[in-house]
């Protein structure tokens, strides 16, 4: 993170804690930032960075959460390693270690390694007893001036959902109160085996009694966890996510449809030079407004995914997915990342990192680009809002597009899962294995302040970054289909000629040249396709009113076969550039990333193939 204007940091505060401690939250709470916060482990893939809100001059940097010193996955790599490098670090001038109040057992060895740690460096550390309103709503106490004493280290009771406490964490780095030194009295040569007796010692006597946290986790987990139960509830939670997409969207994206056209309808009448008229016409409203208008659904669907994050049940679906994603050569710890695919795959492979074991890594790897992202998502929205009644079933219980879309979502998945299942079993690798164990957070309501303003980011980085593709290949399809006649014959023009000479490899699928060069073009970026093909028919029917895209392609006669086809395309070809990239970055391995564009090319292209041929006998 950039910090362009700002002078070099006077000071550095390392903020480190183990997974569901609340860190992301106190990190955000301290800086003013608005980091994504999740309730489960994994979610802070990398290190973050900000200046302290009150302590200007001061940056505060965030680790992944980890539960020891002695990293297994990924993402605990990334944060011990750059722990461990900071502690050599002269700026830094204290560390801030979180843990969980509600469950002492889990954080305390870590926090033991982390005082050791600091103790060899001379580094001083407070410990920031995370969740305090917790235990204040369930009449619980933490003797925080005793647990300090145990430890050698100053203990702040702090909550970073309702800011208790802050004002003590921030005076203590200003230095208004007097803290002991942290090393004062510590043996700088302490087993860990040592450490981790002692943690348990110490989460008996100062954790809470009773089981008053545990017994509302226990109930719920004995519905969402239940052999049957928890299966139906799973498969219920997953339908309304994707029938949300359209139900809860279609208001929004009615509004954006309205507000563009009304705003084309005033400006374009208004400008002169006629080429520049077609431009802002084809170009802008009919190529970058027929994108936006899907963007409402990019906010629902982060919304949806959010709540199932923040609420804990995200943990509790990827314990339910365990044992069947096994039969795929998967890992329960796979079904997050893969989720999290379901919003953006960049983001969903760095999640990956949280899977321990380097195999069931590399096969995650392999299904997230089949997961169906958001930058899909317009393109499904299209085809099944032109191919599909807008019509409901089952007494309007089920709505058949909500259906379409719940399909081709699960389609993905299954390629995915395939995919998965073939190498498993017919690669051989060096890869060594680990056993699968997962930790469930408690069950909390989900902050809709913090939850909003993240789903607003997220459409709002969606739109900017595929915003400059589909700008850049929009002006750049306008030009070539503009020219050299001014939009009077498109199939004449240098688009024109550029469609017929790739249409062939498109034509076995009932698709003529406009839509293989919207496809063409869709390989920067999935999302590309919709602007592309709005330009197309924009500068098609120039002399017409300005009509939906969703007209145009009904208009254009393509056959339900093709509709379908190429619903099947988009759901498996790796058609993202920065996708790519990120791969073969985390997996070290570029012809990795290389084989999979070029095998879910064909992949996508022969289900394409024989999808179109199976319509075509019954239409």
């Amino acid at each position: 993170m950039s910090w362009s204007g700002c002078s070099r940091p006077m000071s550095k505060v390392l903020l480190i804690g183990s997974p569901n401690s609340g860190k992301s939250l106190l990190f955000n709470r301290l800086t003013g930032l608005h980091h994504k916060v999740a309730n489960f482990p994994g979610i802070t893939v990398d290190v973050s960075t900000g200046h302290l809100h009150d302590l200007p001059g001061t940056e505060l940097i965030d680790f992944p959460g980890t539960y020891s010193l002695q990293a297994i996955s990924a993402d605990e790599r990334v944060a011990v390693e750059h722990f461990e490098r900071s502690l050599d670090d002269a700026e830094v001038s204290h560390v801030l270690c979180v843990v969980d109040a509600t469950r002492l057992e889990k954080s305390l060895y870590f926090t033991l390694q982390v005082i050791r740690e600091c103790a060899r460096h001379g580094k001083p550390v407070t410990v920031l007893a995370n969740m305090m309103d917790v235990l204040d709503s369930h009449k619980l106490t933490l003797d925080a001036g005793a647990l300090a004493e145990a430890l050698q280290a100053p203990v702040l009771p702090v909550s970073g959902r309702s800011g208790k406490g802050l004002n003590a964490v921030v005076g203590a780095l200003r230095g208004d109160q007097a803290l002991p030194a942290t090393w004062a009295g510590q043996s700088l040569d302490v087993p860990d085996e040592q450490l981790r007796l002692t943690a348990h010692q110490l989460a008996q006597r100062f954790g809470t009694r009773g089981d008053v946290l545990i017994r509302n986790q226990t109930r719920l987990d004995g519905i969402f966890l239940h052999s049957w139960a928890g299966g139906f509830a799973f498969f219920f939670i997953m339908y309304l996510l994707f029938q949300s997409i359209f139900t809860w969207a279609a208001p929004l994206m009615d509004a954006v449809e309205w507000l563009i056209g009304t705003v084309a309808n005033w400006l374009v009448p208004m400008i002169g030079n006629q080429t520049v008229k077609d431009f802002t016409a084809d170009a802008l409203f009919g190529g970058i407004g027929a994108f936006l208008v899907f963007v409402p659904q990019i906010f629902i669907l982060t919304f949806v995914i959010g709540l199932l994050e923040d609420s804990g049940y995200m943990a509790r679906a990827a314990l339910i997915c365990h044992r069947p994603l096994r039969l795929f050569g998967l890992t329960g710890k796979s079904f997050i990342p893969m989720l999290s695919g379901v919003a953006c795959a960049i983001p969903a492979i760095y999640a990956a990192r949280a899977i321990d074991s380097p195999r069931k890594r590399l096969l995650t790897y392999m299904a997230i680009p089949l997961m169906p992202c958001s930058a899909r998502l317009p393109v499904y929205t299209l085809l099944i809002a032109a191919f599909i009644p807008a019509t409901t079933g089952l007494g309007g219980l089920v709505g058949w597009q909500g259906l379409a879309m719940f399909t081709i979502y699960f389609f993905g998945m299954f390629c995915g899962l395939l995919v998965t299942a073939l190498v498993s079993r017919t690669s051989k690798d060096h890869y060594s294995d680990l056993p699968f164990v997962l930790e469930l957070p408690p069950y909390r309501v989900p902050s809709l302040v913090p939850l909003l303003r993240n789903c607003w980011n997220r459409a709002k980085h969606f739109v900017t970054k595929a915003g400059k593709i589909i700008f850049a290949v929009t002006v750049g399809v306008w030009v070539l289909g503009y020219f050299p006649n001014f939009g009077s014959d498109l199939g004449t023009s240098w688009l024109g000629y550029l469609g017929h000479l790739i249409e062939p490899l498109f034509a076995p699928l009932g698709l003529d040249w406009r839509y293989g060069v919207a496809i063409l073009s869709s390989f920067l970026a999935r999302e590309v396709f919709v602007g592309t093909l709005g330009t197309i028919f924009g500068i098609e029917s120039a002399d017409e009113q300005m009509s939906p895209l969703v007209q145009h392609i009904q208009d254009s006669d393509m056959a339900l076969g093709s509709g379908i086809a190429l619903l099947v395309f988009f759901a498996i070809a790796l058609q993202c550039i920065s996708t790519l990239a990120i791969l073969a970055r985390e997996s070290g391995s570029a012809s990795l990333a290389v084989k999979m564009f070029a095998g879910y090319f064909l992949f996508a292209y022969a289900a394409a193939m024989a999808v179109y041929q199976f319509t075509s006998l019954f239409t």
